[in-house]
């Protein structure tokens, strides 16, 4: 795994959560190779149903991010993007987040974060 971070989108949370094996040998090389994993504020506000003992498991193993840039750039992909629209919000940040810091993003919703690489084209994206 040679890449400068990974980001999760709530596919993955919740893979994780319901520790779906791709998922978790993703996740166990990365804490093993010390890469960093990221997760935008608003993929927490869509995965968390209240605390349990795995959810703060997976939560503490990753670096939790906002930022307005981010913010923006996620609304001009959804304006300029072909093929997405205003309820692809949440993707459009996840894949402004990733490019953001070059990261590779693992998702369940393969299909509509793809869409967006063509605004994001450094951003790599994989299925779990």
């Amino acid at each position: 795994m040679t890449t400068s971070g990974l980001t999760f989108d709530t596919g993955m949370l919740i893979a994780l959560e319901r520790r779906k094996q791709r998922a978790w040998n993703v996740y166990r090389e990365a804490r093993n190779q010390k890469v960093p994993v990221t997760v935008p504020t608003v993929v927490i506000a869509e995965w968390w149903r209240g605390r349990s003992d795995r959810r703060d498991e997976i939560l503490a193993a990753t670096h939790v991010v906002a930022s307005i840039d981010i913010a923006k750039a996620a609304g001009v992909a959804l304006a300029k993007a072909v093929g997405v629209d205003a309820g692809m919000t949440i993707d459009a940040i996840v894949m402004a987040s990733a490019a953001s810091r070059g990261d590779v993003v693992y998702t369940s919703d393969f299909e509509d974060l793809e869409k967006l690489r063509a605004f994001f084209p450094g951003v790599r994206v994989l299925s779990v």
